[in-house]
């Protein structure tokens, strides 16, 4: 159903930086870019995550109840996406662990503010 999620930036650099090494840890690269904007993923794979400077050429603010979600592969991935996201600008916004019976995750923000978190499903763990 969803096709991609674009977050606002103040400063598309220092952002890049952060969606790079975010994407690299999940095994994709940018797949389209324009002035003001990158967009990560792969075209026709999984829903992909852009970047941009607002349109109407307005400051970028941080939806307030908003978050994008990153399905990771293990365990193991999530803490390595969550230190990805600490050493490139990110903050903490709830380290990984168990959230529930079968839902592990950690939370963090972008160097704009845009709330992330890495997560998977453990079917039938008891965690």
């Amino acid at each position: 159903m969803i096709g991609y999620v674009t977050l606002g930036t103040n400063d598309l650099e220092r952002g890049a930086k952060f969606y790079d090494a975010i994407a690299a840890e999940l095994g994709t690269g940018r797949m389209m870019e324009w002035p003001g904007a990158i967009a990560w993923g792969a075209p026709g794979g999984s829903p992909g995550i852009g970047l941009t400077r607002p349109f109407d050429g307005q400051a970028a603010s941080v939806g307030n109840g908003v978050m994008v979600a990153l399905e990771a592969s293990s365990r193991e991935q999530i803490h390595r996406l969550y230190d990805i996201a600490l050493a490139h600008g990110g903050t903490c916004e709830g380290p990984p662990g168990p959230r529930g019976e079968t839902f592990y995750a950690a939370y963090f923000r972008d160097p704009d503010g845009n709330k992330l978190n890495a997560f998977m499903m453990e079917q039938g763990a008891v965690v």
